[in-house]
Parts: C-alpha cells; sequence; structure tokens
C-alpha cells in the first residue's frame, strides 16, 4: 500500500512537473512586458523587426490615465535619458498595442533634443510604446497604459464631418517658446490635415506622410514619419537648441502627394 502511494506521488510530481513547464511557457507569451500584453511580442517584431529590445526607465512615455477624447489622445515621450548616457538617439518610434493601425510615428531627432509631444487615436485601452534606438544601434523600449472608452480611430474627425478640411488643407501655424525647458528653445507646429485612419466607411486613408524641420543652408534639423493614428491637425511639440537659427522651414508631404512648405519664423 505504501509503495502504491508513492508511485500515485511520483505521478502527480511529473504531471506537476510538466504543468509548471506550461505555465513558464505561457508566461513568456508577454516577452517580459511589465504591462503583462499578450500584443507585445508582435508589435515589437512589427516595429523594430527581429531585433531585440531592453525595457528601460530611460524612455519616459506620458499620457492621461483615462483618455476623455479618444480622437485626441496626449503624449509625452522624452528619450534624454539615453541621450544622456552617451552615443546619443538615432529614432523613436511609437506604437499602440491595441490598435488596428498599429504604428503612429517614427521620429528621428538628429539636430533636435530626443523627445516631443503630440496627440493620438485610440481605439480601445492599450498600452502604448516608444521604441528607441541609440546610435549603437541598441533598441530600449518605455511604455504606459492608457485607459480609452475607444472609437477614436472607426469615426471621422471633426473637420471631414463638416467638410471644412479642404479649405485649410496643409496650413501651417508655428511658433517658437524661450526657456521653457532649460537649455532648449520650443518649436510647436500645427499642420491642417484631416488625417483620415482609412477606417471609416467610404472615406480612404489620407494622412500626413513625412515631415522635416530644413534650414537655409539645406541642413535637416529633425525628421518625422507620420502614420493614421495622429490626430487630425497635428500639434506637435519638439526641442531645439537654444540658438536661433534663420531661414528654417518646415516641409513635407501627405500620401496623396499634396506638399507642405511654410516658412519657420526663428
Amino acid at each position: 500500500m505504501h509503495l502504491l502511494t508513492s508511485r500515485r506521488d511520483l505521478l502527480l510530481l511529473g504531471a506537476g512537473l510538466v504543468c509548471g513547464r506550461s505555465i513558464k511557457a505561457q508566461d513568456d507569451q508577454t516577452g517580459g512586458d511589465p504591462l503583462g500584453s499578450m500584443q507585445y511580442p508582435s508589435l515589437r517584431e512589427q516595429t523594430i523587426g527581429k531585433a531585440t529590445a531592453r525595457f528601460s526607465d530611460a524612455v519616459i512615455v506620458r499620457g492621461p490615465a483615462f483618455a476623455d477624447d479618444a480622437m485626441n489622445v496626449p503624449l509625452l515621450v522624452d528619450a534624454r535619458g539615453l541621450d544622456k548616457s552617451g552615443g546619443g538617439v538615432a529614432r523613436i518610434r511609437v506604437a499602440v498595442d491595441r490598435n488596428p493601425v498599429r504604428a503612429v510615428l517614427d521620429f528621428e531627432p538628429m539636430r533636435a533634443l530626443p523627445m516631443l509631444a503630440f496627440r493620438i487615436r485610440l481605439e480601445q485601452a492599450s498600452p502604448v510604446r516608444a521604441f528607441v534606438q541609440t546610435r549603437d544601434g541598441e533598441w530600449h523600449v518605455g511604455s504606459t497604459w492608457v485607459q480609452a472608452a475607444g472609437g477614436g480611430c472607426t469615426v471621422p474627425g471633426a473637420t471631414r464631418a463638416d467638410g471644412s478640411w479642404s479649405r485649410t488643407l496643409n496650413q501651417v501655424q508655428a511658433r517658437f517658446f524661450n526657456n521653457v525647458l532649460e537649455g532648449s528653445r520650443r518649436l510647436r507646429v500645427r499642420v491642417m490635415h484631416p488625417m483620415d485612419t482609412g477606417l471609416v466607411a467610404g472615406i480612404p486613408a489620407f494622412y500626413i506622410e513625412d515631415l522635416q524641420l530644413v534650414d537655409g543652408a539645406g541642413q535637416v534639423w529633425w525628421r518625422l514619419a507620420l502614420h493614421e493614428p495622429v490626430s487630425e491637425n497635428p500639434l506637435i511639440t519638439f526641442e531645439l537648441p537654444p540658438q536661433p537659427v534663420s531661414g528654417l522651414r518646415l516641409v513635407g508631404r501627405d500620401n496623396n502627394g499634396n506638399r507642405i512648405d511654410a516658412e519657420v519664423v526663428a
């Protein structure tokens, strides 16, 4: 009787070990994500390919705890912590786990500080990520969780609904703010554009694809690739070196080939 019980215990122990391995494999499906998102591994591969990314407190992503307006969710991405560690920041890619269009933007700071503020659309509550590549080729990722009522990607914007977008398309407003952040000058840019996601019936995707800040000598100060989830009439804030520069222009285009070209007065 004692021998039979021991064998049963061994079988149960073996089953427990198998179950233990199974549970561990399930845990690995999040890719070590501190927010526990099952979508994170596929998002990482979609955003940076087969490269690995290390979760880092030096990449700050800030958003509201709850997005009252899912079509205009404010975000701040700040990777200055990586810039200070040496080597510099080459690019910042922002993506959303649970949006139908996950890629948001790709920012190359170049001569700007590696930080920016902007607004996005959220289709549902989701983690929001910033993948930051330093100049040594390594990827670092910061995250935040934003609760939202949802639907931000599948309804038309205000200017699309009232038809006013065609009268203001690609008009630019730009303004500098001095001494807002120590050691920099803040540039806030708004480009009038409906930024249609293509997820509303009868309205194809129509959005700004590329923006650059260029000086009088043709040098690019920063470069920005945008995607559909960026909010209507994008309002984007950059941090530039404190010294004024003359001859700055904002240039770009949307996915229909319409050009953006406006003077930015320093």
